[in-house]
């Protein structure tokens, strides 16, 4: 918590905005050019409330993680960083105002992306009607890259659809007398969610295993017996969440209680979340989700993200932090090369151009980007084994090997 003290110095509340503004230079120090030109002001939008708070916060973590460094360093070409946030209560309307609000008034050099496709898409329209980059951590339903916007980039391993590909190519490969034939599929509805499901639902539809239950529930769904009656009805040899995280305990725990047996479960997101093992009561070990980072790899600041976060939340990072702090990485890269940080059209763009034609060293591992802002590579597959969470897909980067067919429940 000192660094926070140190480095975030004053916290101010004023309605919905939250500004962590960067510590003064002391009385009668000299400043440099940069500095005398005040702090790098970057707008966030994210849902700190609402159906998406958990991992929105989550982001919120990151991201302040990323401006402690920066500042650290000394800031952006020289001025310091300040983190300006205002909290959209997962509300799609809501998260367009903000923006607005942020680009409009609050005259903010830059803006990163909030958390979740259905507030991405409304937050990047007005960001772009602006001329503003607009780099995102969670993003990655492929309606997102269909509203042609030129500023926009997903700063993660893989867009939504191709989350589970590693799976994917291990499930098909199986051996005939071992490989699964039906598979029951319920997500959110809410294009990300549903993106990660019916990725893997498409691709394993094609290689002839039989989807045997399609489900698709609001995001106000708290009861999840109806949903689980119906797989269990179905005895699929597969189940599939295209989940957040209230709704991916939701159907573990229903699904438990009527003893479904799957030879692989497999979730999106919920499951990457620390608090998952605590709030499914025992239903964790062998659960399959795709996650974007893993604690225990090398890539460029991971070290240090996790040691940071560590001291100033007193806790640990997980996906959705490396998540926030990717985008930090991937624009910070940007505004060291191309010399400029200013909220103008021409400045915006030289910006997005650089991110466009470049590779990036993050958290996540490399990051380059497609023409629509995709990325190109791919998730990692982990999985619960003995009670901790295991890299099993790809080979080159497994702690350990997959368990199939899971542990009953």
């Amino acid at each position: 918590m000192a660094r926070v003290l140190k480095s975030l110095a004053i916290i101010s509340i004023c309605g919905l905005a939250v500004t962590a503004c960067a510590k003064t230079d002391e009385p009668g120090a000299a400043q440099s050019p940069g500095q005398q030109q005040g702090p790098v002001k970057i707008g966030i939008s994210l849902p700190l409330t609402g159906d998406f708070a958990e991992p929105g916060n989550g982001i919120k973590d990151g991201y302040q993680v990323w401006a402690d460094r920066v500042n650290a360093k000394g800031g952006l070409l020289g001025r310091k960083v300040e983190l300006i946030f205002r909290d959209d209560a997962s509300d799609p309307n809501r998260v367009s105002s903000d923006y607005e609000s942020l680009i409009t008034q609050d005259k903010v050099n830059l803006v990163f992306g909030p958390f979740s496709s259905r507030l991405v898409i409304p937050a990047a329209k007005v960001a772009e009607s602006y001329n503003m980059l607009f780099v995102e951590p969670a993003g990655a339903a492929k309606e997102v890259f269909e509203q042609g916007f030129k500023r926009l980039f997903y700063a993660a391993p893989a867009i939504a659809s191709d989350h589970y590909n590693y799976l994917a190519d291990y499930i098909i490969k199986l051996p005939a007398d071992k490989r699964p034939k039906t598979a029951a599929y319920a997500s959110l509805d809410d294009p990300f969610a549903q993106g990660t499901a019916y990725g893997l639902r498409d691709k394993l539809a094609a290689a002839g295993i039989k989807t045997v239950v399609d489900e698709v529930y609001p995001p106000e769904t708290t009861e999840f017996g109806p949903i689980a009656a119906k797989i269990a009805a179905a005895k699929p040899d597969i189940v599939v969440g295209g989940t957040q995280f209230e709704d991916s305990v939701g159907l573990v725990r229903a699904l438990q209680e009527l003893k479904v047996q799957p030879k692989l479960a497999a979730f999106s997101t919920g499951p990457t979340e620390p608090e998952f093992v605590t709030a499914v009561k025992g239903a964790a070990e062998n659960i399959i989700s795709p996650v974007g980072w893993s604690a225990t790899a090398t890539f460029t600041g991971n070290e240090e993200m996790i040691k940071r976060h560590k001291e100033m939340f007193n806790g640990e990072a997980n996906e959705d932090t490396a998540n926030g702090f990717t985008v930090g990485q991937v624009v910070e890269a940007a505004v060291n090369a191309v010399k400029c940080v200013d909220p103008t059209k021409e400045c915006q763009d030289k910006l997005a151009d650089h991110i466009r034609q470049g590779t990036f060293d993050t958290v996540v591992g490399k990051l380059s980007f497609d023409d629509q802002g995709r990325p190109e590579q791919a998730h990692m597959i982990q999985q619960y084994v003995n009670g901790k969470v295991e890299i099993v897909l790809p080979e080159q980067a497994k702690t350990a090997d997959i368990v199939y067919p899971k542990k009953e429940w």
